[in-house]
Formats: C-alpha cells, structure tokens, sequence
C-alpha cells in the first residue's frame, strides 16, 4: 500500500522545481549589477578596511549578545578565574559569528 504513493511522490518531488522555473523573472544582465570592485589599488584598500572594521565590530556585538544570553559573565571567568573551557566556548564562539558574518559579506 505504501509502493503506490511513493512513485507519484518521488514524481512530484522532481517536477515542482521545474513547474515553479516558469514564474522566476529574467536574470539581470552584467550592466544592471551593481559592481563593487574596485577600479584602484587604494580603492580596495579602502573597501578592505571597511569591511574589516564591520565585520570586527559585529564579532564584538556577536560575543556580547552571547554573553547577555548566559548565566555568568564570560569574560570574567576567562581572565580573573583562568577558565579554559569558557575561552574555548567564547573562541567558538566568535569564530562562528566571523563565518556567518563572512558568508553574508560575499553575498
């Protein structure tokens, strides 16, 4: 009984993709892209500086919200208690937060 539901299931699973590419609008050309590459050595060097700057910032605002959300202030078991563990959770911490920031950054 449930060999005759799965043919129709698997079918449906591989045709709704192509039944909803129809209804996608048209791609946009290379001229209607915004371009932010940079037409200087000093224009990337500015963009790179940006961009370090923000996703620095958003690592500090990412760890402190993590530390609000805990009981206990991390950072004060890392430096005065010497707590290993806490430096390996707000390391992990952090990392995690540069690669969503990262990801989000290259589109």
């Amino acid at each position: 009984m449930k060999t005759r539901f799965l043919l129709p299931l698997a079918f449906l699973t591989l045709l709704a993709p192509a039944l909803f590419a129809a209804d996608l609008p048209p791609m946009a050309t290379p001229e209607q892209v915004q371009n932010w590459h940079a037409h200087s050595l000093l224009q990337a060097i500015g963009n790179v500086l940006l961009f370090a700057a923000i996703g620095i910032a958003a690592a500090i605002i990412g760890y402190k919200a993590f530390d609000k959300c805990t009981p206990g202030d991390l950072h004060k078991e890392i430096l005065e208690h010497k707590n290993i563990a806490a430096a390996i959770l707000a390391g992990a911490v952090i990392i995690g937060v540069s690669i969503i920031i990262a990801a989000a950054m290259i589109g």
